[in-house]
């Protein structure tokens, strides 16, 4: 079972969740699904659309937005609409949770909606390290 990392009321990362796992996600109250893991990147992994189909089939709204290393500015601010474009709490995941976080951090430094300290504590209570992504 995956366990599911809360950041904020609004915000929780993931490594990889399965399909299985979606129902307790709209079970928790989630409302969105965010993957930022590209198609392929590992075997057995499941795919976007399989992922998708899983999350609507239990209520869940669902948007890929795949990162391969860093994110980039668009992919930042993709994430950052996703989120705000809901209301209730959003679960976002990739292979450890940590793309997940950094894209969501990144985005809430640069639109000024937290303030690096914050953000690292937070970080830091999810067990992410974010001292070393957020500038200062």
């Amino acid at each position: 079972m995956t366990s599911f990392r809360r950041v904020t009321d609004s915000l929780s990362v993931s490594p990889q969740i399965g399909l299985e796992d979606l129902s307790r996600v709209a079970d928790e109250g989630f409302v969105l699904v965010i993957n930022n893991r590209p198609d392929g990147e590992e075997p057995g992994q499941p795919s976007s659309a399989e992922v998708e189909a899983a999350a609507q089939a239990v209520g869940l709204a669902y948007v890929h937005i795949p990162v391969h290393g860093g994110p980039t500015p668009d992919q930042v601010e993709a994430v950052r609409r996703a989120v705000a474009s809901v209301e209730g709490p959003v679960l976002a995941f990739c292979r450890s949770g940590t793309r997940s976080i950094v894209t969501w951090s990144i985005g809430q430094a640069t639109s000024g909606a937290a303030d690096r300290d914050v953000l690292v504590r937070q970080g830091a209570e999810a067990g992410y390290d974010l001292s070393g992504v957020l500038g200062r």
